[in-house]
């Protein structure tokens, strides 16, 4: 029982043998990353099986819009998560208190403009993706509804990470469990039985997330143990935002390069007709299962490391980077092979419509292997930024995104226009994402080696590694 008691609250990765640490950690994370993966897949199957085809494409369209205008809470979450667990694992609770609660306050204003700024340019940016005028219009409408309830996604985003900084990676899933019940609930009394069509879809998301943002609010306000939150400290401190800004932009715009590439990169499917945007939805629903894994141990090298960190212990970082890469690729090669034998069925679960089924199947099939390449590359991206570095992951995410997946994939499908596709191929789309994974990894491990990170490492630390003691 205490084994048990001892997943709930904070967890102290500074002790214990790493494999262990990680593993307690990493579990309910990766649960988490499902449930988050299935709260969005819940509204495709939903959307496909009860409205068709075009609505589905319509949720597809808007998600790469809809990421792009997250990039500003992804970044407060990477550099609040990154500040927690270095503050936590150095015990330095004043500080720690005082971050907790200027980012407290940076969500709620950061929440009201983002929901103004994405209500009034949605109309444009789906415009820049020319899609068909019936799922322009389903995207719009989705959007919009989305944004007027922005601020309590952006509350769970951000706040989990600071929750999962510390170490506790199972309230935040408790809560996500809890918001993705509540909306596979609404989908279908508001979809299936009120026929609200994308609208119900999209008020289902916004009331879930928002209970899921109000539950990370009241789980922080009572860690009375590890934080002090009261006038002093739930004000805005110069330092603390400063810092917050100098790792967060980088993340902020690593995601923002990658959400205006997908939109570019939706604008190309787009035109390839509805079939093939509902054939990416499918695919891009699966990969998201498939990514969990990858994302996960991100996470946990970003939590592990900063902590350690914090706590000057140089000698758990080689063993715990070790042993990080074992179970990402352990679990992701058994993804990988569920994926592979049963895609089909998978597709199958979003639209009944043969051609998508089988497209969705070879898409996932060319998209396979790249899922252990990236396994590799978010581990050591996650060394990286516990560190402190977010930098050296931003130009690697330039370099796969922008100068490696955007030209191959137009210019695969420009090589691969046909009678029967005459905007190019499906396959380039896929083909392009996985050549610039598998580059992006080769990249990740040069960089790793190279050891620019090491210098945002505190002196004593720096000299320890250099000595071969990680």
């Amino acid at each position: 029982m205490s084994g048990f008691k001892s997943l709930f609250g904070t967890q102290d990765m500074t002790v214990g043998r790493p494999l262990n640490v990680l593993a307690r950690f990493s579990v309910p994370l990766l649960i988490g990353n499902f449930t988050q993966q299935l709260y969005n897949t819940v509204d495709s199957i939903i959307v496909g099986q009860y409205i068709g085809d075009t609505a589905l494409a319509a949720v597809g369209t808007a998600g790469p819009i809809l990421n792009l205008l997250l990039v500003l809470f992804m970044g407060i979450s990477t550099g609040a998560s990154i500040l927690a667990a270095q503050y936590f694992g150095a015990r330095d609770r004043a500080t720690l208190s005082r971050a907790v609660g200027s980012t407290l306050l940076l969500t709620l204003a950061s929440g009201l403009v983002m929901s103004l700024v994405g209500y009034l340019v949605t109309p444009f940016l789906v415009g820049l993706t020319n899609p068909p005028e019936e799922v322009a219009r389903g995207a719009v409408i989705y959007l919009q509804i989305i944004f007027i309830g922005f601020l309590g996604g952006g509350a769970y985003n951000i706040l989990s990470g600071v929750l999962r900084g510390m170490g506790d990676s199972v309230y935040p899933l408790i809560y996500l469990i809890i918001a993705s019940l509540l909306n596979i609930v609404l989908d279908i009394v508001f979809v299936a039985n009120v026929g609200m069509g994308i609208a119900g879809v999209a008020w289902a998301t916004i009331i879930a997330q928002a209970v899921s943002g109000a539950l990370c609010v009241v789980r922080i306000m009572r860690m009375k143990k590890q934080i002090d939150l009261n006038k002093h400290t739930l004000r805005p401190d110069g330092m603390i935002l400063r810092k917050l800004c100098t790792l967060g932009i980088p993340a902020g715009i690593t995601m923002a390069i990658f959400s205006m590439a997908s939109i570019l990169i939706q604008g190309l499917v787009n035109s390839m007709g509805t079939a093939v945007i509902a054939t990416n939805v499918a695919v891009m629903r699966v990969d998201g299962f498939a990514m969990m894994p990858n994302f996960t141990f991100g996470t946990a090298a970003t939590t592990y490391i900063g902590q350690n960190i914090g706590a000057m212990k140089t000698e758990r970082i080689k063993s715990g980077v070790r042993d990080l890469m074992k179970l990402a690729l352990g679990v992701s090669c058994v993804l990988v092979l569920a994926i592979i034998f049963f895609g089909k069925n998978l597709i199958a679960l979003f639209t009944q419509t043969p051609e998508v089924i089988e497209l969705g199947r070879q898409g996932l099939l060319w998209l396979s292997f790249g899922y252990i390449c990236f396994a590799v590359q978010q581990v050591l991206q996650g060394v990286m930024r516990g560190a402190g570095d977010t930098l050296v992951p931003m130009w690697l995410s330039i370099i796969t995104t922008v100068v490696l997946r955007m030209p191959l994939a137009y210019g695969l499908a420009a090589l691969t226009r046909s009678e029967a596709f005459p905007q190019g191929s499906p396959h380039a789309i896929f083909a392009s994402l996985l050549i610039a994974w598998v580059i992006g990894t080769v990249l990740s491990i040069l960089a790793y080696r190279k050891g620019l990170w090491r210098k945002k490492l505190p002196e004593q630390m720096r000299r320890e590694m250099e000595a071969g003691k990680a």
